[in-house]
């Protein structure tokens, strides 16, 4: 006997996740994820860190939308998720007027080597800083939205792998793991797999690519200062913040892939630990852990969040390029609007229920306007 939800989201990271803490308590809601944890992918293998400065137009615009939403339920929490962590650009002077936004400032060399005295005078040039990024604790934003939307009354099923979905009168049939659901909303958050779940939906792929990038926490012999920023190559050729006593680093390698438990390949961060040791005093002597996951982007590099315009009922959240948690509660409150308003409100959905003309313009349609303004439609 099938269950029956009004949405059912596919993918337990944190953008199935957020998506499901938005949504539930207004419908009925039920998230199914393949492996036996959530947020095991990439959703475990951030960077931790929230960079109004970082990425493009649009995925910067999302990000200080999703800053504003996490510190309004930080206010709630016995313990903060945001935490103040300064951003840093280091490379050319070209290379850095190149990469910088916005958001961030140029510094001097003498200021950048204040702020990580790590950093070897002669390995770059010219600088930026971000004083407006915060370092996440993941872990504990992940376990808020699961808590939210189990409250609020969703179904969260792990364990749950989807091997078919078709279209079934005015909803979805959806057969996930030993289970069988109905739903007028099929939701493919789906990360690395989204591509994969379209075609076991029968809904055309939008050929989402994967690509791999490694990271490790090493140990050091001069460990930075806790407030230091997270220092980033311009080149994007590496990046590191502290970890406690250790050091978060990553080559910031993009390397295709097809969608998979990813996993270091050999050389790839002892090759950086080389790199790092004649940039910095870091003293790098060992690898303590190292992770790879994997950065699903669209063409465009722009987030996929819609309906399917050849498939209704079907929403697309999918495509965020690496951005996950910086653009997540933004986009869970756009997607949450137009789910609710349905498929034929458009971006429109955005507005909030209550919008009238001259009232101020509801947040979640801000961010439904810079999504239009870069993709006119999710097969642009």
């Amino acid at each position: 006997m099938a269950a029956h939800y009004d949405v059912l989201i596919v993918g337990g990271g944190i953008a199935g996740l957020s998506l499901a803490s938005a949504l539930a308590g207004s419908c009925s809601v039920a998230l199914v994820e393949a492996e036996q944890e959530l947020a095991y992918h990439t959703s475990s293998r951030s960077a931790r860190q929230l960079i109004p400065s970082y990425g493009p137009d649009v995925v910067r615009e999302l990000t200080v939308r999703t800053l504003e939403l996490i510190a309004a339920r930080d206010a709630e929490l016995p313990e903060s998720v945001l935490t103040p962590r300064s951003f840093m650009l280091i490379g050319t002077e070209e290379s850095v007027r190149a990469e910088a936004s916005g958001h961030m400032n140029p510094i001097t060399h003498d200021r950048a080597l204040e702020l990580c005295p790590a950093l070897v005078p002669g390995a770059f040039s010219a600088a930026g800083l971000d004083t407006g990024s915060f370092a996440c604790n993941a872990p504990l934003l992940l376990e808020d939205h699961r808590q939210r939307a189990e409250a609020a009354g969703a179904d969260i099923i792990t364990g749950a792998r989807v091997h078919s979905a078709q279209r079934l009168g005015s909803g979805w049939e959806i057969g996930a793991g030993q289970e069988a659901f109905e739903a007028g909303v099929l939701v493919n958050a789906a990360g690395a797999w989204a591509d994969e779940l379209a075609v076991i939906s029968g809904v055309e792929k939008l050929g989402l690519q994967p690509y791999r990038r490694t990271a490790a926490i090493v140990d050091v012999e001069h460990p930075l200062p806790g407030h230091s920023p997270m220092v980033a190559a311009a080149d994007h050729t590496f990046y590191f913040r502290p970890e406690g006593t250790e050091v978060l680093i990553s080559p910031s390698e993009t390397v295709p892939s097809g969608p998979e438990d990813a996993r270091p390949r050999p050389g790839v961060i002892e090759r950086l630990i080389v790199e790092l040791n004649q940039l910095t005093t870091l003293g790098i002597r060992g690898v303590r852990t190292a992770w790879t996951g994997l950065r699903t982007e669209a063409a465009d590099g722009v987030p996929v969040a819609g309906f399917d315009a050849e498939a209704p009922g079907f929403y697309w959240l999918a495509g965020q390029g690496g951005y996950g948690f910086q653009t997540s509660s933004a986009m869970a409150e756009l997607a949450a609007a137009q789910i609710l308003a349905g498929p034929g409100a458009g971006h429109s959905a955005g507005q909030g229920a209550g919008h009238r003309p001259g009232a101020a313009q509801h947040p979640a349609s801000r961010t439904a306007e810079a999504l239009a303004a870069t993709r006119w439609s999710i097969r642009r």
